[in-house]
C-alpha cells in the first residue's frame, strides 16, 4: 500500500522542483526527503527520480505517480474538512500568508480574536507577497492568502480557489512635505511626470501595477529607489529622495516630513482572502475568515 506521508514528499518534490525546495514546505530535512523517496521507490519498485545536473528530476514513472498523488492528497484534504466539518470545532493548525501591510495592518487583531476564541487552533502567519501567497495557497503550503489587485489591473485567480472580499483600499500619492504641489486638495498623476517614483520591487505586482498605470497616462517613470515595505517606501519620501503611492491601510503611523494627497482619477486596491475549494468546509478557514472580515469593517 502506498505511504501517505510519501506522497506528500512526491508532491512537494513535484511542485517545488528541487530536493531543498521540497524539504522547505515540508519543514523537514533534505536527508529526510531523500529517504522518503528512496522508501518510495522501493514500495512502487520503479525509480521515480534521476539526476539532472547538481539536482534531480522526476522520471516518466515520478510524473506519473505524482499526478495520483496530488489527487489523492486533494481527496484526503476534502476528507478532512468534512470532518471538521462535521466534528463543528475550531482546532488543530492553520498556516496564513497577507501581502506586508495587510500581515501589519489586519493580522495582528484578527489572529489575536482567533486565538482568544479558538484556543485549541494554532496558527501560523508568514509574509508574502500577492502572487507568492496564491502560489503558496495552490500548492499547499497555506491554508489561506490575505491578497491584493488593483482597481485597473486585476490579478487572476487559478482554478480551484475561493476567495472573500475584506476591504476597498485607497491610495493617495506621498510626497515631501516642501514638493511643489504639497498646498494641493488633490492632485494628478500626470504632474509627476518628472518626480522620482520610489516604488516596489521588480516584477512584483505593485510594481507592475505602477508601470502600467503611469505609462497609461503617458508618464514614462523616472525610477528612484525600489521598498517592498510601504513604512521603507514613506521613509525615503520623508528624505525627499521621491514620490511613491501610498494605501491606507498599514501606512500608519505617517512618517514626519510627508504629505498625502488623493489623486483626481481615484486609486484603490482591492483586498480579499483566498483559499482551496476542497478546503471550504473547515471550520476554521471560515473563522479566520470572519475574523479578517471583522477587522477589515472596523478599518473600513
Amino acid at each position: 500500500m502506498l505511504n501517505l506521508e510519501r506522497l506528500r514528499t512526491l508532491d512537494a518534490l513535484s511542485r517545488h522542483g528541487s530536493v531543498s525546495g521540497a524539504a522547505g514546505a515540508l519543514h523537514i530535512t533534505t536527508s529526510a526527503v531523500s529517504q522518503q523517496m528512496s522508501k518510495l521507490e522501493r514500495e512502487v519498485g520503479q525509480r521515480l527520480l534521476a539526476k539532472n545536473g547538481r539536482g534531480v528530476r522526476l522520471t516518466d514513472a515520478g510524473r506519473l505517480l505524482a499526478e495520483h498523488a496530488a489527487r489523492i492528497l486533494s481527496q484526503v484534504e476534502l476528507a478532512e474538512a468534512d470532518l471538521e466539518a462535521q466534528r463543528g470545532q475550531v482546532a488543530g493548525e492553520l498556516r496564513l500568508a497577507a501581502f506586508p501591510t495587510a500581515a501589519r495592518g489586519l493580522f495582528p487583531a484578527a489572529l489575536a480574536a482567533l486565538r482568544a476564541e479558538h484556543p485549541a487552533l494554532r496558527l501560523r502567519s508568514t509574509e508574502l507577497e500577492p502572487e507568492r501567497g496564491v502560489a503558496g495557497v495552490v500548492r499547499g503550503d497555506f491554508d489561506l492568502a490575505v491578497v491584493l489587485d488593483w482597481y485597473n489591473k486585476p490579478m487572476p485567480l487559478p482554478d480551484g480557489l475561493v476567495k472573500a472580499p475584506l476591504l476597498d483600499d485607497p491610495a493617495d500619492v506621498a510626497m515631501p512635505a516642501g514638493h511643489r504641489l504639497a498646498h494641493r486638495e488633490e492632485v494628478d498623476l500626470a504632474e509627476f511626470a518628472d518626480d522620482e517614483w520610489i516604488t516596489w520591487g521588480e516584477g512584483e505586482f505593485c510594481h507592475e501595477w505602477l508601470m502600467f498605470t503611469l505609462r497609461s497616462r503617458g508618464i514614462e517613470p523616472i525610477l528612484g529607489h525600489r521598498a517592498a515595505e510601504t513604512h521603507t517606501q514613506l521613509g525615503l519620501v520623508a528624505e525627499g529622495l521621491g514620490v511613491c503611492i501610498a494605501p491606507l491601510l498599514g501606512r500608519h503611523p505617517m512618517p514626519a516630513g510627508v504629505v498625502t494627497l488623493p489623486l483626481r482619477q481615484r486609486v484603490r486596491r482591492h483586498v480579499y482572502v483566498v483559499w482551496r475549494a476542497d478546503a471550504d468546509r473547515r471550520p476554521s478557514i471560515r473563522a479566520a475568515v470572519g475574523a479578517l472580515q471583522a477587522v477589515a469593517g472596523r478599518l473600513g
